[in-house]
């Protein structure tokens, strides 16, 4: 038996309008981080901001205009494979993204001898923790909001999209490929300091697509609820309304009392399990419930199943 009401939706405009603003956000704080922790200390972390910090450490080509030409080469292929919807996104968030950049540079630059300031004086291991920490939770937020910030992240959710690798995976590999580029930069010095330049983009990459990992997974956490209870129907039809969430009504037989009684099984995300708690105690107190972790939950209202060459199958079939 199915629990089917389902709470009213929002607008899609009024959705579209909170993911701009959240990625107008989410460049900000990428641009601070980029200015403030990672070009004052000559870190690269890869992508095509790594490849525009490259070219400015290399040929003082500004990060802004480096960063806007180079994407505009994946445009074209991310509005043939992804659509418009993910493509106008990109060009929002990358459009703002490079304002911010050149906004952010020209403020962090020191007037009188031309460099950038360094906010936190010597520690470079600091700022490149705090660098890329931000970095990485707002290329995240980016992709909850169906969008990317441009370069390799339009590599990633094609990757993602149509052969179900893994975001993280698809950034790491173009990220090695941009660092490793370190090594033929002689403005770096002498071989041994573009090693040691290598080694420290390779960890400022590391913890990037960590965090990235982390973040886009926090998302996805997901619990199961199984809630014994007289006043049932009464409780299945709140969690509904509030989360939206159908549920599946069991049937079971009390070993103790003997009699029969139904059991709600419905599946949520872990923030909304508060929620899901207070319905419970304010209808029935005296409820029974039983709270699990789940690995993963696909389908209608959770992810997408996922699975390499899903698109041509699916054409073949019809």
């Amino acid at each position: 038996m199915e629990i089917a009401y389902r709470r009213k939706k929002k607008p899609s405009l009024v959705r579209e309008l909170q993911q701009l603003v959240v990625i107008t956000l989410a460049c900000a704080a990428y641009s601070a981080a980029i200015t403030a922790f990672i070009l004052p200390y000559d870190i690269v972390t890869g992508g095509m901001v790594g490849f525009s910090n490259l070219l400015f450490y290399a040929c003082g080509i500004p990060v802004a205009l480096s960063y806007a030409i180079s994407n505009a080469i994946l445009y074209m292929l991310a509005l043939w494979l992804l659509g418009w919807k993910f493509i106008a996104k990109t060009i929002y968030a990358s459009v703002v993204l490079s304002l911010f950049l050149w906004i952010g540079q020209k403020l962090m630059t020191d007037p009188s001898t031309g460099e950038l300031l360094k906010v936190l004086g010597d520690e470079k291991f600091m700022s490149m923790i705090l660098g890329c920490t931000i970095m990485g939770f707002c290329i995240a937020t980016l992709f909850s909001c169906s969008g990317s910030s441009g370069g390799t992240d339009i590599l990633a959710a094609i990757g993602s999209k149509y052969f179900a690798i893994p975001v993280a995976v698809t950034l790491i590999v173009a990220d090695l490929l941009v660092i490793s580029s370190g090594l033929f930069i002689s403005t770096f010095g002498p071989l041994i300091e573009r090693v040691r330049f290598v080694a420290f983009g390779a960890c400022a990459m590391g913890l990037e697509c960590a965090v990235i990992a982390y973040a886009l997974n926090i998302r996805r956490r997901s619990v199961q609820f199984l809630i014994f209870s007289e006043k049932y129907g009464e409780i299945a039809l709140e969690i509904s309304l509030a989360t939206g969430h159908t549920m599946t009504l069991l049937d079971a037989h009390g070993w103790y009392s003997g009699g029969d009684v139904k059991v709600i099984c419905v599946l949520a995300r872990m923030n909304e399990s508060a929620a899901i708690f207070r319905i419970i105690r304010e209808i029935d107190p005296k409820a029974f419930v039983s709270q699990s972790r789940v690995i993963g939950v696909f389908g209608e209202g959770f992810e997408r199943i996922r699975t390499p060459f899903a698109k041509q199958e699916k054409e073949k079939e019809k």
